[in-house]
């Protein structure tokens, strides 16, 4: 065979120079102005919250999927948490629903005319509580095929003492709704674009105040923060709204679930119990690289086989293993979030000489993004990758292969697109995606899968046996990069 030139994919990554990434940003969307401090015209951060440790999670799943196609690119994610199904139930049912709105009403997805600037769905999580009995999870929606401004966010939480799914105005006692409602028209008094009249008609109407309020959590100091979205307490043109109430004015009003979660928030259990019955440990492969890898892809075939979105489980796990029976070794670009909740993973995965790359925190087009929000994106989930496995990534693929100066002056990583498109996100066949690669490779390419659909890693196998047997070597981006 024919030694082809230097794969397209692997120019991007010595042709490019790059400036520090110094400054820092919101890691999404900009926030909401807090009602409650900000002086007009100012958008001041929103208030802190505390920080949770998902990987503490005994059995969590990240739910995750995606697309990379241009024309309409999405990506969501939800956590899976054992005891809190009903829980699990109502983000799925919530991140479904507006998939199927996002792919019929989005003109983008209907006509197919997408392209550079077309418009991307991202669904992302957060976790705000996960300690003792109580869990809170808020997911952040990006959907500019929706009203308004596209950005909203639902808090989601769980009793797990009464085995329940709670609403954001479940923190309250039904006897303390209208005090609590007072609290907020006081604090909301007098702020540019409130109608006092139309928050009156907003509260008072059952479903118009459950929508409203529908994105509630506790500061790390005891207090209560509300974000509104754009529209519901104010006119479009004012844009989000914070309200944060102090400790002492809410916590008379809090319903017994709601002392209970202002009291894990103030001072977190070390673990979560939902009641749920015993959870295995997660399985983390214990494969070990045998040294440093001497192929040379000047002389023999190579192959790179990148997998992103991960790590999951227990998809990754099982990926790890197929690796490791041919001695391959892989390019992982992992999300941030998913870093974070499964580092055992990422630091099994680098232990048996596969290459961890970053691929965002929460998978945003980076070119829809300020230069602070490019920066969040990946230096915090640079941060997480050398948190679990010691070693700071040195490259970084853009969600939906999107890239540009403005993304590449951010960052000293280099950007690695592919040669070969298996298409696993939209063909769910194992077969099929593997007779993709199969069928199309050709030395020296750089191969996109997903080690986030069972499909693919299903087809891992059937890959690695027949182009094994064809004389191919699987190595790593970098690796490929360095011997050619």
């Amino acid at each position: 065979m024919r030694i082809r030139p230097l794969a397209p994919s692997l120019l991007l990554l010595g042709a490019l120079s790059f400036t520090a990434a110094c400054s820092s940003g919101p890691g999404g969307p900009s926030g909401a102005a807090d009602a409650s401090s900000a002086q007009p015209g100012s958008t001041p951060g929103p208030s802190p919250v505390r920080s949770v440790d998902p990987s503490r999670i005994k059995g969590l799943e990240i739910v995750s999927d995606s697309s990379e196609n241009k024309a309409c690119p999405f990506a969501t994610s939800y956590p899976d948490v054992p005891g809190a199904e009903a829980m699990t139930a109502a983000m799925k049912k919530y991140v479904e629903r507006r998939l199927a709105d996002f792919r019929s009403d989005s003109a983008i997805c209907q006509d197919g005319t997408g392209g550079e600037d077309s418009g991307e769905l991202n669904i992302s999580h957060q976790f705000l509580v996960a300690s003792g009995d109580v869990l809170g999870v808020r997911l952040s929606t990006h959907d500019p095929s929706s009203a308004g401004s596209g950005q909203s966010a639902t808090t989601y939480w769980y009793d797990g003492k009464a085995g329940a799914y709670r609403t954001a105005l479940g923190l309250v006692a039904e006897s303390s709704r209208s005090a609590f409602l007072s609290a907020l028209k006081d604090r909301l008094k007098g702020r540019e674009g409130v109608d006092a009249d139309s928050l009156d008609g907003t509260f008072s109407d059952p479903a118009s105040r459950g929508a409203a309020l529908d994105d509630v959590a506790f500061t790390a100091d005891g207090g209560l923060r509300v974000d509104f979205d754009r529209g519901d307490v104010a006119v479009p043109a004012a844009g989000a709204v914070t309200v944060t109430l102090p400790r002492a004015t809410v916590t008379p009003l809090l319903s017994v679930f709601g002392k209970r979660v202002q009291r894990q928030t103030l001072t977190p259990s070390r673990s979560l119990d939902l009641g749920a019955p015993h959870v295995p440990p997660q399985a983390v492969p214990t494969h070990t690289a045998a040294g440093d890898d001497d192929t040379d892809c000047k002389k023999v075939r190579c192959l790179a086989l990148t997998f992103d979105d991960g790590p999951a489980v227990p998809e990754t796990a099982t990926l790890l293993t197929h690796l490791a029976k041919y001695k391959a070794r892989a390019t992982f670009f992992t999300v941030g979030q998913n870093v974070a909740a499964h580092p055992a993973l990422v630091r099994a995965a680098a232990r048996a000489g596969n290459e961890i790359g970053n691929h965002s925190w929460n998978h945003p087009d980076l070119t829809k993004l300020d230069r602070g929000q490019v920066v969040s994106q990946l230096n915090r989930t640079s941060a997480a990758i050398e948190a679990a496995t010691g070693k700071a990534p040195t490259l970084f693929r853009p969600p939906y292969g999107a890239v540009n100066n403005r993304v590449r002056a951010a960052t000293r990583l280099s950007p690695v697109l592919w040669d070969v498109d298996t298409e696993d996100w939209k063909y769910r066949d194992a077969d099929k995606v593997a007779r993709s690669v199969i069928d199309k490779a050709r030395r020296n390419d750089v191969v996109l899968m997903h080690d986030i659909h069972p499909t693919s890693v299903a087809a891992v196998p059937q890959i690695l046996r027949t182009l094994t047997a064809r004389g191919y070597h699987f190595v790593t981006v970098s690796h490929l990069r360095a011997t050619l």
